[in-house]
């Protein structure tokens, strides 16, 4: 494994705009699918540095942004009650559910406690027989598999009073959603490396081919973006569309396939909704039959929470792409990282979050600004 650092190098970076800008004649739009990756495009000014032809879209690719309201409310009302223990990982914290966040559950007197990993969730059950201990399993398929193993875990030892809210989703039916709307301009992917090194690409081939769409695997440093980038719009340029491993060092193209026998035996493939885009078919995850004593949902009876977005949140908007989150009348008015009106303001992976810390306000930056990269 190399040195970070060796994935900034200024020099290089360089080297690649040139063969980007070289190889561009035609505008194109290209979507990260990953929140990771839009923080790092944003914190390195990348797509200031990109030829006005290359259009970058910052898609769903943040876990706590997709999470959906009713999910939230769901987390809010079993972290209030008495007998639990509310365990979570702490970007989850401050995601504004209808009329409150977890953190306000906790200075009212839940015990709602932020976990590093799912397992030590697992232990705080062991440690507290008399209370229910209820993991918050968001995400893609880069955490489902670790809280698969949990509730495994659970099973095997016979630990009765841990339970799993799940709230997980699936990239591939994403970008079928994104490809299929009426409104969508996207004409390549850059797909998640960390989802991919779970995965595998197997899913990819069908939805390039179907689409004419390249589709990129691309990792998260500022060098790994633009040779993600670079090769995708080589494809574009030639009009191919295949899909291409832009991040070797990380993904094989089987993936990993103990993680993928665990979500197997843990899991059941659903229709999940997505926050501010709505239910997409088959692209979640729940619990199966066979561990369904385990699904929080189920053992605390919330299935029947409804929820409301917010109207002034465009959140919905920006996580599929339609507008950049500075095009929102609230982003950095009355939503703010203090004051947020949905999630992609909170979560350390939102693009709101990323073009307010960043300063991306909308106006235009000075050259500075523009090349942190160079």
């Amino acid at each position: 494994m190399k040195y970070l650092d060796e994935f900034q190098n200024p020099e290089l970076a360089r080297r690649l705009l040139d063969d980007i800008r070289s190889t561009v004649t035609r505008p194109w739009a290209l979507m990260e699918v990953c929140g990771g990756q839009t923080h790092t495009i944003i914190r390195h000014g990348i797509d200031q540095l990109l030829p006005d032809e290359v259009e970058l879209i910052h898609g769903p690719g943040c876990p706590v942004c997709v999470t959906p309201l009713e999910v939230i409310d769901k987390a809010l009302e079993i972290a209030s009650r008495p007998d639990v223990i509310f365990c979570s990982f702490g970007d989850m914290l401050r995601v504004p559910g209808s009329d409150r966040d977890l953190f306000q559950v906790r200075s009212r007197g839940g015990d709602v406690r932020v976990v590093y990993s799912p397992l030590d969730a697992l232990k705080i059950a062991q440690q507290n027989p008399e209370r229910e201990v209820v993991f918050f399993g968001i995400g893609f398929e880069t955490t489902a598999p670790p809280n698969a193993m949990t509730v495994h875990q659970a099973r095997r030892l016979g630990i009765p009073n841990f339970s799993l809210l799940v709230s997980h989703v699936r990239v591939p039916p994403a970008i079928e959603a994104i490809m299929t709307s009426p409104s969508c301009r996207v004409q390549a992917f850059l797909a998640a490396g960390h989802v991919c090194s779970v995965m595998g690409m197997g899913e990819y081939p069908e939805l390039a081919a179907r689409f004419r769409v390249p589709i990129v695997v691309t990792g998260f440093e500022p060098l790994d973006i633009l040779e993600g980038i670079r090769r995708t719009v080589r494809q574009l340029e030639r009009g191919e569309h295949t899909v291409d491993n832009a991040y070797p060092r990380a993904v094989r193209s089987e993936g990993n396939p103990a993680a993928q026998a665990m979500l197997a035996d843990v899991f059941e493939v659903t229709d999940r909704a997505w926050r501010g885009i709505g239910t997409i078919p088959a692209s979640g995850w729940r619990l199966s039959e066979r561990y369904r004593d385990y699904d929080a949902e189920y053992r605390f009876s919330v299935g029947g929470i409804t929820t409301k977005e917010p109207a002034a949140c465009r959140s919905g908007e920006v996580l599929q792409g339609l507008i950049k989150p500075h095009e929102c009348a609230a982003f950095g008015t009355v939503c703010t990282p203090r004051t947020p009106l949905g999630a992609t303001m909170v979560s350390s992976e939102g693009a709101c979050a990323a073009y307010y810390l960043y300063r991306r306000l909308g106006t235009t930056p000075t050259p500075q600004e523009a090349s942190p990269v160079v």
